[in-house]
C-alpha cells in the first residue's frame, strides 16, 4: 500500500492541454474516484500515474518516491482496463498467473496467489475455462484477479465496468467495494458514471476541463456542491435550477423567483454568504427536496400548489415535473401521491436543503 501525491501536474498533447495543474493527495488505503464528463482529463491523469503517459510538468509521488522517470513496470501499480485484454488461448488460471510467471516466481507461489485471488472474486470454479466460455462479468473478474495476484502498492481502474449491462455493473460495483474492504489497498478509479462514484468512493475528485472542480466525501459534494456544475453532475435525476433574485429585509433573506410569481423565504442557516440585495441567483432543488404536503408545513419549507405536467412512475416512487417560476422542476413523490398529469398537488419545498448559486459565476453562495 502507498500514498499518492500529485503536485502541479500538467499533461499536453501538442497544443491540447489535457491536465492543467493538478494538486492531489491520496491517502494510503483510500478509495479515490476520478469522475467527470468525457474529455475532462480523468483517464489521462490515471494513465500518467501509471506511467503510460509522461507528465509534461509536475511531480508524481508513490510512497516516498518520485516516479516521473520510472518505467510503468517499476512503479508497482496494477491497472484494470475497460477492455479485459485476456489471452484467448489461455485458461482463466493461466491468465491470472501469467504476469507472475513472466517475473519468474516459483510455480507453487503462483498457484497459491491465483487460488487466493479466485476465492476472493468467487471464480474458483472457472479456473479451467477459456475466456470465450465466460460472461462479461466473469471476464472482468479475471482481469481484476490478474491485478490482485501482483500485490501492488496501488490499483488503478480505468472505467472497468463500461462494457457491462446494468445488472452486471451493479454486481461488479459491490464486488469491487467488498474487495477494497478486504485488502485495504490504495485504489484510484476512473468513471464517468456518477452512481459508481457515489457508491464506491471514500473520496470523489470531480474534474472539469483538466482541473479539479471539487473533491471530498461523496455526501459532502452531493449536499454542499461548490458550483452549479458539481450540483448538476451528481444526482439522478439531476438537480433543477430556477433563476431568481436575492431579497433582504430586516436581516432576513428570501429568493424572489424570476417571473415574480413567488417569494421563497430562506431559513437563517441558509442565508447567503457575501451576497447582496437584488443579486441574480440560481436556486437549486433536488427531487427529494420537493415532497407532497402531508399537513402543516415544517419549519424552513414553503407550500406550493403544483400543476403536474409529466409523471414518471418507477415503482416505489414517482417523479413529477411541474413549473416553478416558469421553469420545470422535478419532485420525488410516493407511488400514489399523484395519479395523472394535470392534477394539482400541494408540494412542500424544503429550503433548508436548497442550494444557491451566483448566476454569473455559478459558484455556491
Amino acid at each position: 500500500m502507498a500514498r499518492v501525491k500529485i503536485s502541479g501536474l500538467h499533461k499536453r498533447f501538442g497544443s491540447f492541454h489535457a491536465v492543467r495543474g493538478i494538486d492531489l493527495d491520496i491517502e494510503d488505503g483510500e478509495f479515490t474516484v476520478l469522475v467527470g464528463p468525457s474529455g475532462c482529463g480523468k483517464s489521462t491523469l490515471l494513465r500518467t500515474i501509471a506511467g503510460l503517459e509522461r507528465a509534461s510538468r509536475g511531480e508524481i509521488w508513490i510512497g516516498d518516491e518520485i516516479v516521473n522517470d520510472m518505467r510503468p513496470r517499476d512503479r508497482d501499480v496494477a491497472m484494470v482496463f475497460q477492455d479485459y485484454a485476456l489471452y484467448p488461448h489461455m485458461s482463466v488460471e493461466r491468465n491470472i498467473g501469467f504476469g507472475l510467471k513472466a517475473r519468474g516466481l516459483p510455480p507453487a507461489e503462483i498457484a497459491g496467489r491465483v487460488r487466493r485471488a479466485a476465492e476472493m472474486l468467487g471464480i474458483t470454479q472457472l479456473l479451467d475455462r477459456l475466456p470465450r466460455q465466460l460472461s462479461g462479468g466473469q471476464r472482468q473478474r479475471v482481469a481484476i484477479g490478474r491485478a490482485i495476484v501482483r500485490n501492488p502498492r496501488i490499483f488503478l481502474f480505468d472505467e472497468p465496468l463500461s462494457n457491462l449491462d446494468a445488472q452486471l455493473r451493479d454486481e461488479m460495483r459491490s464486488e469491487i467495494k467488498r474487495l477494497h474492504q478486504e485488502i485495504s489497498t490504495t485504489m484510484i478509479y476512473v468513471t464517468h458514471d456518477q452512481i459508481e462514484a457515489m457508491t464506491l468512493a471514500d473520496r470523489i475528485v470531480l474534474m472539469r476541463d483538466g482541473l479539479i472542480e471539487q473533491q471530498g466525501k461523496p455526501l459532502d459534494l452531493f449536499e454542499r456542491p461548490a458550483s452549479r456544475f458539481v450540483a448538476g453532475f451528481l444526482g439522478s435525476p439531476q438537480m433543477s435550477f430556477v433563476p431568481g433574485n436575492l431579497a433582504e429585509a430586516d436581516s432576513k433573506w428570501s429568493i424572489k423567483l424570476g417571473d415574480g410569481s413567488m417569494t421563497l423565504p430562506l431559513p437563517a442557516a441558509r442565508a447567503p454568504r457575501g451576497a447582496g440585495d437584488g443579486q441574480p441567483v440560481l436556486l437549486g432543488l433536488r427531487p427529494e427536496h420537493l415532497t407532497r404536503s402531508r399537513g402543516g408545513a415544517a419549519e424552513g419549507t414553503v407550500r406550493h400548489d403544483a400543476a403536474i405536467e409529466l409523471l414518471q412512475p418507477t415503482g416505489s416512487r414517482s417523479y413529477a415535473t411541474f413549473r416553478l417560476g416558469g421553469h420545470p422542476v422535478m419532485a420525488e413523490l410516493q407511488a400514489h401521491d399523484v395519479s395523472r398529469p394535470g392534477q394539482v398537488v400541494p408540494i412542500d419545498i424544503n429550503m433548508n436543503r436548497a442550494s444557491i448559486f451566483d448566476e454569473r459565476s455559478e459558484k455556491a453562495l
